[in-house]
């Protein structure tokens, strides 16, 4: 069932109202004036049925996912510490202070789940809009932008043939156990071993004695994976069940060194595996991200995520066109590095790569000067917004996480402009009073 409207109470006995409590010049409290939570209402509000339990406020779980993505925080952070802070009570919409949990951290997910990529490109657009009417960006700046690609690591462990076989193995006999499948044997104690020693030979750098306990790891797996097929076989119902994880098992035996589209995780199958070329970081794996931003100020406009490990220059027209669907402007220059050669981008806009040195003009010189600060703006990404490990399911999670994470990194600029602003304005009237007071006092000075 759809939300419930909100129905605002003029007085409580009991109570003080949050309005009457907190700072209305705060920084917070502006930036909850300007954000269309109305729109918000009226977007998702096909994603309910009409029939049930009514759902929680949609401002309460939008004003949440910003939150999140804004300090970096886990779905359990942010609604605890919501507990703690009116100023956050007053953004979701709530006019009293409240002492206790607004909602399980879990709804957090199911609501994620049900609004979907889409409904997170309106939660990021919106905040493009709030940026205009904050200032913190000119319209003029959605013609100039700037595109990068990075990648969106995926909340995996490190992928070894010996884990991956251990945990396979592990899985299935589990699964066998749970569905009364009773095997010839589980191998789960000598694979256990054997996945132990893998370790230790390598350690000691004895690579023959390692690939000899690999292969036995291999064959344990390989044995309870024929196993399960010869005692499921004719079941309908078991072999629905185990068609995904005996899918997943087959594909790992089956898969080489230097294959293409390898598994790396058996929760996480959509993984690919980046080389970054970097000395700390060789190899990432995850989802590669095109992000775009504008190129004066920094505001992420498309995070448009990518099954696989695509070339760059193949990205840069679904990103193109994700800008363009956020802002409502055609883009007349884009910027970006030399990963970019041989795109496939075939619009009306202007495509320069780092590197290029003819035909500019001393603003095109600056503009392309100003390319490499995106650099920086995918590091806040990370390090603050939650794009440097991505918790969320499936291919739908990683575009989900970027585009949230792209919103929160919004939101810190829309907020420093605002704190900006406020600081002037106060700059203004205390040089005011100081000159008034000077006038004042300049003839009784003569005396």
């Amino acid at each position: 069932m759809k939300p419930k409207k909100h129905h605002r109470r003029d007085a409580d006995l009991f109570r003080e109202r949050l309005d009457v409590i907190i700072d209305m010049s705060h920084k917070l409290t502006r930036l909850t004036a300007m954000i269309p939570w109305q729109e918000f209402d009226e977007a998702f509000g096909k994603h309910y049925k009409p029939l049930g339990r009514p759902a929680k406020p949609t401002r309460l779980m939008v004003g949440l996912h910003y939150l999140k993505h804004m300090h970096d925080l886990s779905d359990e952070e942010a609604v605890e510490r919501w507990v703690e802070n009116p100023y956050w009570q007053f953004f979701c919409g709530f006019e009293f202070f409240q002492h206790y949990l607004p909602i399980d951290p879990s709804t957090m997910t199911r609501w994620r789940q049900r609004v979907g990529p889409e409904g997170m490109e309106q939660v990021l657009a919106a905040t493009v809009g709030v940026a205009v009417e904050a200032r913190a960006v000119k319209e003029s700046s959605f013609q100039r932008i700037t595109v990068d690609t990075t990648v969106q690591p995926k909340n995996i462990a490190h992928p070894t043939d010996s884990r991956l076989y251990l945990k396979a193995l592990q899985t299935l006999v589990r699964q066998a156990k749970r569905h009364g499948i009773v095997l010839r044997r589980s191998h789960t104690r000598v694979a256990k071993r054997a996945a132990l020693m893998v370790g230790r030979y390598a350690h000691a750098k004895q690579f023959k004695r390692m690939r000899r306990q690999l292969k036995k790891l291999k064959t344990f797996l390989g044995r309870v994976f024929r196993d399960i097929e010869r005692k499921i076989a004719g079941n309908v119902d078991l072999e629905t069940r185990f068609a995904r994880l005996l899918g997943l098992v087959e594909r790992l035996l089956a898969q080489k060194t230097k294959d293409k589209n390898k598994l790396y995780a058996l929760h996480a199958p959509e993984v690919a595996c980046i080389a970054k070329g970097k000395a700390r970081t060789p190899y990432e794996f995850g989802a590669k991200v095109g992000i775009a931003t504008t190129n004066r100020e920094g505001l992420v406009v498309a995070a448009k995520s990518f099954s696989g490990n695509p070339y760059d220059g193949h990205t840069l027209s679904d990103t193109i066109a994700q800008a363009t669907h956020m802002t409502g402007v055609e883009a007349e220059r884009i910027y970006a590095d030399k990963g970019y050669r041989g795109h496939d981008y075939e619009g009306p806009a202007s495509v320069m790569l780092s590197g290029h040195k003819r035909a500019l003009s001393p603003q095109m010189k600056r503009e392309l000067k100003r390319r490499s600060a995106i650099e920086a703006t995918i590091g806040h990404m990370k390090t603050d917004g939650r794009l440097d490990r991505n918790f969320l399911k499936g291919q739908t999670g990683d575009a989900i996480n970027a585009l949230l994470a792209a919103a929160g990194h919004n939101m810190r600029l829309i907020l420093n402009a605002l704190a900006f602003w406020l600081a002037w304005i106060m700059d203004v009237i205390t040089n005011s009073l100081k000159t008034a007071k000077t006038d004042t006092l300049q003839p009784l000075n003569q005396y």
